[in-house]
């Protein structure tokens, strides 16, 4: 697996993937753009390089203000969840948002969302406070994590 920036022609494999991880939040093209080549925005795609042409497996959206970041949206494609895409993802990150300063990583995550605070409390995340009906559709308390860099 190969972690890299992401780049305008990812698009199409991000929205798929987006597509197919329920939990992932629902972008737009236009979302990802705007993050992707703002500044304090950081997108990585994690890749498959053993498959010609390699094959995007995975994602992670971020956010940086000053010396904080917010990990605004993640997903693995399905079928290649359990096999560490994701905490490839969030150890790239933070080793990028360490570089520029950034002390603390938050997120938040949907209560039931048990496979995601698996992944988050692995990669050392603290539960930091809890956002009551944050989520919709349904209607979902969110639980808001913090890493300290």
């Amino acid at each position: 697996m190969k972690i890299r920036q992401f780049e305008r022609e990812d698009l199409h494999a991000l929205l798929a993937i987006q597509n197919k991880t329920p939990h992932a939040s629902r972008w737009t093209q236009a979302d990802y753009l705007r993050l992707a080549f703002a500044p304090g925005g950081l997108v990585l795609v994690v890749e498959l390089e053993t498959m010609t042409p390699p094959k995007i497996l995975g994602f992670a959206a971020f956010q940086r203000l000053i010396d904080e970041a917010e990990l605004r949206n993640i997903a693995v494609d399905p079928e290649h969840q359990q096999l560490g895409a994701g905490k490839a993802l969030l150890e790239d990150a933070r080793r990028r948002l360490v570089q520029v300063g950034t002390k603390r990583l938050f997120l938040e995550v949907r209560q039931s969302n048990q496979a995601a605070l698996r992944l988050y409390h692995s990669a050392g995340f603290q539960l930091h406070s809890t956002r009551k009906e944050y989520y919709r559709e349904p209607t979902e308390d969110a639980n808001v994590l913090s890493l300290e860099l």
